[in-house]
């Protein structure tokens, strides 16, 4: 699920070279494992609950309105090692000392020093939680990844579903640590990250489109921008929308780009404890991009792929105490995955600190133009099961046509469009070419 879906609602609303590598060793990821080829199942999964998230437990004890059907089924594969690229890596052994936490006048944190790789590549205490939340933050990704067939599929309390397509780009431009790429786009003007978003499918909302632009400066707030095109011009959305129900959804804008979407400056994060899961990894588009390979709570059949063991760090993210009142989430319970650094799991709360939702975020390796297979391209397979509402909203960057999102030079002809264009996808001006 991406940020997309608040636009939709505004407009309903308006009418290995001997470097150090990040993480443990890839050892620790196979320190309790379990053997390839093995099924968890409705019956034997309690063998198995010490690699579950929290929230996949008690969804699999019953405890909460989502039951899962009889024939539940996840095949346990191998653990995948895929290198991070040579370029990034040099860059977290050069720059990685010079990463340092600054504390900020209201309360919250920020870094300073960082120029790209990952920022702390072990983190410690003190304050390794909110290490950890920086190095998701800054974790690799391709400086360029585009899609055209992303999917969002909702499901309300009486069964009803609602499907929505996508077309996406999302650009690097500081901070880049790639080959044969600077390390900051001399076009990037104080943008460290830019998220483009248009609506392709359904007929009446097609062209509505969403801008936001993050800031080399991690203290100076994201800005959000929506095409409309029944007003035939750009909004600037109010810094609110963050925490609003995006299309009637269980997603928020801070749940987008994997998992957390919120930024460093306005959270912090406590370090709890290491905990081995379950994840998909390895999966085909042409095959995870189709519904009836799901089940009826929108969780991976095994036909899409076989599962593997990650080790993870699990932090408690919390938004600084004088940003808390009014926003949604009391805390966030994140399952941070120790090598790539991608959240795999979490499970959220309310002001109350009641349990609200549980969320999986599968991210499915894919390869990267020069770079070889990456964990993180943001392919990705999400559902997020709302415990109170009981709904349920997934987010599959494929619809079953194959291609899922691809990434750097493959983006300069998808499906006849040049998405390598910062004009168009990375400022607001381009957002008033949608409808030309």
């Amino acid at each position: 699920m991406r940020r997309i879906a608040f636009a939709i609602a505004m407009l309903i609303t308006l009418t290995a070279l001997g470097l150090a590598i990040p993480g443990p060793s890839r050892a620790a990821e196979d320190a309790n494992p379990i053997a390839p080829g093995t099924k968890i199942t409705l019956s034997n999964w309690q063998q198995y609950k010490q690699f579950m998230p929290d929230g996949l437990q008690g969804m699999l004890a019953g405890k909460y309105v989502w039951k899962f059907p009889a024939d539940f089924e996840i095949v346990v594969g191998p653990t995948s090692h895929y290198p991070l690229p040579q370029t990034y890596l040099e860059a977290t052994k050069k720059n990685s000392a010079l990463v340092k936490i600054a504390d900020l006048p209201d309360g919250g944190h920020t870094i300073t020093g960082y120029v790209s790789g990952t920022p702390f590549p072990d983190p410690q205490q003190p304050m390794k939680g909110y290490k950890l939340l920086v190095d998701n933050w800054y974790r690799y990704m391709p400086h360029l990844i585009c899609g055209d067939d992303g999917h969002q599929y909702l499901e309300d309390s009486f069964g009803s579903m609602t499907t929505s397509k996508y077309a996406m780009v999302d650009r690097r431009l500081s901070h880049i640590a790639e080959k044969d790429q600077p390390t900051d786009d001399p076009r990037a003007e104080g943008v460290d990250l830019s998220e483009w978003e248009l609506v392709l499918e359904p007929e009446q909302l097609k062209y509505t489109e969403t801008l936001t632009l993050y800031y080399t400066d991690p203290s100076k707030p994201e800005d959000d921008f929506v095409f409309v095109p029944s007003l035939r011009r750009v909004i600037r959305e109010s810094p609110s929308s963050r925490c609003a129900p995006a299309y009637g959804s269980d997603f928020i804008f801070d749940d987008f780009r994997g998992g957390f979407n919120g930024g460093i400056a306005r959270f912090d994060a406590d370090y709890l404890r290491d905990q081995s899961i379950l994840s998909l990894v390895n999966a085909q588009p042409a095959v995870y991009g189709y519904k009836t390979n799901y089940d009826s709570l929108f969780f991976p059949k095994p036909v899409i792929g076989s599962w593997e063991v990650r080790s993870t760090s699990i932090i408690d993210v919390q938004r600084i105490p004088s940003m808390r009142s009014g926003y949604c989430y009391g805390k966030q319970i994140m399952w941070i995955d120790k090598y790539s650094y991608q959240l795999l799991w979490k499970d959220i709360y309310n002001q109350k600190m009641e349990f609200i939702k549980t969320a999986m975020c599968n991210h499915i390796a894919s390869p990267v133009p020069d770079e070889g297979t990456q964990f993180e391209t943001e392919n990705e397979v999400e559902t997020f099961w709302s415990l109170d509402h009981q709904h349920l909203s997934a987010w599959i960057t494929s619809g079953g046509g194959g291609q899922g999102n691809v990434a750097n030079s493959a983006c300069r002809n998808l499906s006849g469009v040049n998405y390598d264009d910062i004009e168009r996808y990375s400022t607001v001006s381009g957002l008033n070419q949608s409808m030309r």
